[in-house]
C-alpha cells in the first residue's frame, strides 16, 4: 500500500489492447495492429531506445502521454519482454530506469545501472525499488504478468488502457490468470479519442 502522500501512483499506463481484451495475439503475434497507432500520427514523440524509432501519434494521444511519460519515474518489465525486446537495444524508449523483475540476473548484467535494475524476489520487492527509484513520480507496471501480480498483491492504483479497434481472437489478456476475482474499478477518469485508439484510465476500488 502506498506509504505517504508524496509516492507517485503504480499504474499500467498505456496498455495497448485489442477489443477482445488481448495485449498479444496467439503465439506473441498481432503486434503490427495493436501498436499501429504508434505510427500514424502526425506528432514525434522521441524514443530513448537506439533501436525503437521515434513515435509519431495524434495530438490528442501526444498530448496525454506526454503528461504521463513525464510524470514517470521508473518502469516494472518481466523477464519475458526484457529478453524479448533485446532490452530495447540497452535503454527503455521512456528513458526511465526499468526495474526487471526475474528468477535469475542475466549473465551480461553482472551489476544494475542507471538502464536496468534487476530483483530476483517478487513483485512486491520490484514495485519497492521502482518506487525509491521514482520517487514522488508514478511507477509503470508492464501489463499480462506484471499487472496481475501487482493487482493481485493489493499494490496497483490505476489501469490504464490504449483500447485499439482490432479483435484478435485468442492470445494473452492484461490480467492473464487473475486468482483473486470480481475486481473492481472505478471511472473512467480519463477517455480520450486518439485516432485509431481510446485511450482509458479506471482507478483500481481500495
Amino acid at each position: 500500500m502506498r506509504e505517504t502522500n508524496d509516492m507517485g501512483k503504480i499504474t499500467t499506463g498505456a496498455t495497448t489492447m485489442s477489443l477482445d481484451g488481448y495485449i498479444a495475439g496467439p503465439e506473441e503475434s498481432g503486434f503490427d495492429l495493436l501498436f499501429q497507432w504508434y505510427g500514424d500520427g502526425d506528432v514525434e514523440i522521441p524514443s530513448a531506445s537506439p533501436d525503437v524509432p521515434p513515435f509519431r501519434v495524434s495530438a490528442a494521444s501526444a498530448e496525454l502521454l506526454g503528461q504521463e511519460w513525464a510524470n514517470t519515474g521508473a518502469l516494472i518489465v518481466g523477464r519475458h519482454l526484457y529478453d524479448m525486446t533485446n532490452a530495447w537495444g540497452g535503454r527503455h524508449p521512456m528513458d526511465v530506469t526499468t526495474v526487471v523483475l526475474t528468477h535469475q540476473r542475466p549473465d551480461d548484467r553482472p551489476e544494475d545501472d542507471e538502464n536496468f535494475v534487476f530483483v530476483t524476489d517478487g513483485i512486491e520487492s520490484a514495485v519497492a525499488r521502482a518506487r525509491e527509484l521514482a520517487g514522488e513520480k508514478d511507477v509503470v507496471v508492464n501489463g499480462g504478468e506484471m499487472a496481475r501480480q501487482c493487482l493481485e498483491a493489493g499494490l496497483l492504483d490505476e489501469v490504464g488502457v490504449a483500447l485499439v479497434p482490432v479483435i484478435l481472437g485468442g492470445g494473452k489478456s492484461l490480467f492473464g490468470e487473475l486468482g483473486t476475482v470480481p475486481v473492481r474499478f472505478d471511472g473512467p477518469s480519463a477517455v480520450v479519442d486518439g485516432g485509431g485508439v481510446t485511450h482509458l484510465r479506471y482507478q483500481v476500488r481500495k
